[in-house]
C-alpha cells in the first residue's frame, strides 16, 4: 500500500509539472556534444523529471535487493545458530537430569 501511494504521488508531480510545462510553449535549445537541438519545454522538464525519478529508482532497487539478500543471509545464520543451540540443549538434558536424580537421594544437611 505504502509504494502504491509513493507511485501516485510521483504521477501526480509528473502531470502537475506537464500542465506547468504546457503553459510555457517556449523552444529551448539543447546542445549535445555531436548534436544540437530545439525542444518544446514542457519536453524537456518531462523528460528531465522521468529520466531522474527512473535513475533514483534503479538505485534504490539496487540497494533494496542488498538489503534482502543481507536479511536472508541473516535468517539462515539465524536458524543455523538456533537449530545448534537447540541441539546442544538436547544433548545436555540427560546430563542435567541424572545429576537431579543423584542430588535428590542425598540428604543435606545445613
Amino acid at each position: 500500500m505504502k509504494s502504491f501511494i509513493i507511485a501516485f504521488f510521483v504521477a501526480v508531480l509528473f502531470i502537475l509539472a506537464l500542465i506547468f510545462g504546457a503553459r510555457n510553449e517556449q523552444i529551448v535549445t539543447i546542445s549535445y556534444f555531436v548534436a544540437q537541438g530545439e525542444f518544446r519545454l514542457p519536453v524537456v522538464l518531462a523528460c528531465v523529471f522521468l529520466a531522474g525519478f527512473l535513475l533514483s529508482w534503479i538505485f534504490a532497487m539496487y540497494h533494496i535487493a542488498g538489503l534482502k539478500l543481507a536479511l536472508r543471509r541473516n535468517r539462515k545464520q539465524l536458524a543455523l545458530a538456533e537449530a545448534k543451540l537447540e541441539q546442544t540443549m538436547v544433548s545436555e538434558e540427560p546430563s542435567k537430569k541424572l545429576i537431579t536424580k543423584h542430588s535428590n537421594n542425598k540428604e543435606v544437611d545445613a
